[in-house]
């Protein structure tokens, strides 16, 4: 068995050499923020199956206390594999992986974690933390609750160090292109859109990266160098500010739209909510930059 993955600019690639362990989703605000998705999916492996087959040493750290480091791609921000030696186990972005793994999503972990936004509809088993057969770990603390000013929405990065906030939301997304499966490390993006005169950086813009991919019209990511974590995107061309709806750290007030690019969606994850469902962009409203 061979399993084959990389980031979105192609730097990262990798390769699991023997049977996936387990796979689960994780809703903790930690996980949301460095992704940009409404849910993490992560894949364990045994550590000595897991090979790099090149980039390993354009991966990016962050420390997050209290948990292991968050690891990224220097170069477009994905979210890069990591490993605990402890356990003996990788811990793979199943968005990352190249086609059918071959196992599906087992359960939801910190699902009282979860995005205000989000409503998990499927029938996957849902633990407030870790599930019991993790032992006794402890588990992650929400983040203090955060003051937006009035008529405002408000987001940050994991570190802290980049915020923002917005108004006038004008459409919100479930994006299952492999760009976006690629840079969020995820089954799919979410994201919502403003106009640009109604956005503006607090704080940290001078720490954004911005990443263009080449062979694309508009898309492109946006992430803090420092964590890592997915920010917000300028499209001056658009005249759009794309904001990855798990950064946030105040309810937008909208939810979900629709899910675009259904085609493409991960072989790996069914969606089960009863949403509007397009096989590529939507034909009306502000389309995602691609």
């Amino acid at each position: 068995m061979s399993i084959q993955g990389s980031c979105l600019c192609g730097t990262l690639r990798f390769e699991i050499t023997g049977p996936l362990t387990a796979m689960l989703h994780c809703h903790c605000s930690r996980c949301r923020k460095q992704h940009g998705a409404p849910f993490a999916t992560f894949a364990t492996a045994a550590i000595d199956d897991l090979h790099w087959l090149a980039g390993e040493n354009e991966v990016n750290s962050h420390a997050v206390a209290p948990g292991g480091p968050r690891r990224f791609c220097r170069h477009c921000g994905s979210p890069a594999p990591s490993t605990a030696p402890s356990m003996g186990l990788a811990f793979i972005p199943v968005g990352l992986l190249e086609g059918d793994p071959g196992m599906r999503p087992q359960g939801h972990l910190f699902a009282g974690s979860k995005a205000p936004w989000y409503v998990i509809h499927d029938d996957l088993s849902q633990h407030d933390k870790y599930p019991p057969e993790f032992g006794d770990i402890p588990g992650l603390p929400d983040p203090a609750p955060v003051n937006a000013a009035p008529g405002r929405i408000a987001g940050s990065c994991q570190c802290g160090e980049v915020a923002y906030d917005f108004a006038n939301p004008v459409a919100m997304y479930q994006c299952h292109c492999g760009r976006c499966r690629r840079a969020r490390g995820a089954a799919h993006g979410a994201n919502l859109f403003c106009k640009l005169d109604d956005f503006r950086w607090l704080r940290g813009e001078e720490r954004v990266v911005d990443y263009k991919l080449p062979e694309a019209r508009y898309y492109g990511v946006a992430f803090c160098r420092q964590c890592g974590a997915s920010v917000p995107r300028i499209s001056a061309e658009r005249g759009v500010a794309v904001v990855p709806v798990s950064g946030l750290d105040t309810d937008p007030g909208m939810r979900p739209m629709a899910h675009i690019f259904v085609d493409s969606k991960a072989p790996w994850f069914e969606i089960t909510d009863s949403l509007q469902r397009y096989p590529q962009a939507p034909p009306l409203g502000v389309s995602p930059p691609r």
